[in-house]
């Protein structure tokens, strides 16, 4: 689905990130990783070839490196066909009035600014290829949820961006959507459950939230990604896919 395409993935050392990075080497891309952490030697194993992965450590709330990594990708293929902006933090789980102003920029800058960056130096490369832009959303952007307010605020911002750059990009045959996930088993979703006053019942009622079964791995969120990015979404911009398990259907007791 995705032979010989170029994929810059924002935030792909491990979570949801990583899974993408597995399935869309797997469809045939090669991928290149901006990420604070690189991705360890056996992880990297996990793919069918490492040939098709250009590790890239890059602090995506810095433009510079943005831009130096953005440089480097293109030295080196030539060209830019997709990129996923997936890198996000969750911390700290608080209300708006005890966030903190580093708290809040370090969250906007890693959310939201990064998207900024990837796009000031990947559009005109995206222009050429008449490629696509996915940005990894959540299900709080559009339901809200408790305790987490800067973090539901980007993801709300993430769903309006993406109908924004749908629209400007699309004379130019780029296509922007976003993915929606609820609760998927990641080490971003563990790190949020212990912030929890409500530890202990944390896990069972995020296993509870998606009608079709309990928290899903990235993988079920990997798959619809590939889609989006593959000729086979090649009509569909501007959209927000929900990949939730049904999580934001109906009234339903949850505890």
């Amino acid at each position: 689905m995705l032979e010989n395409k170029i994929i810059v993935l924002t935030g792909g050392s491990d979570g949801i990130g990583w899974e993408c990075a597995k399935a869309y080497v797997k469809a045939g891309a090669t991928i290149c990783i901006l990420d604070k952490n690189e991705v360890p030697d056996d992880r990297a194993k996990e793919l069918i070839t490492t040939d098709k992965l250009l590790m890239l450590t890059c602090n995506l709330a810095n433009e510079q490196q943005v831009q130096a990594a953005f440089n480097t990708i293109i030295e080196k293929y030539g060209r830019i066909d997709a990129i996923h902006n997936n890198a996000a933090i969750a911390h700290p789980s608080k209300t708006l009035d005890e966030t903190t102003n580093p708290e809040w920029d370090l969250l906007m800058d890693i959310n939201l600014k990064s998207i900024l960056y990837t796009t000031r130096y990947g559009i005109v490369h995206l222009k050429k290829s008449q490629g696509v832009i996915l940005n990894t959303s959540s299900m709080v952007g559009s339901l809200g949820q408790d305790n987490h307010a800067v973090y539901v605020a980007t993801k709300g911002a993430i769903n309006a961006l993406t109908k924004a750059m749908a629209l400007d990009y699309a004379p130019f045959k780029i296509r922007v959507n976003a993915i929606s996930p609820a609760a998927v088993n990641t080490p971003t979703l563990q790190a949020w459950s212990q912030e929890q006053p409500n530890q202990h019942e944390i896990e069972n009622y995020l296993n509870k939230l998606q009608p079709l079964g309990n928290m899903p791995k990235g993988d079920v969120i990997a798959d619809a990604c590939t889609f989006l990015l593959s000729h086979a979404a090649r009509f569909i911009t501007g959209t927000i896919l929900p990949v939730s398990g049904g999580a934001e259907l109906g009234y339903r007791t949850l505890i």
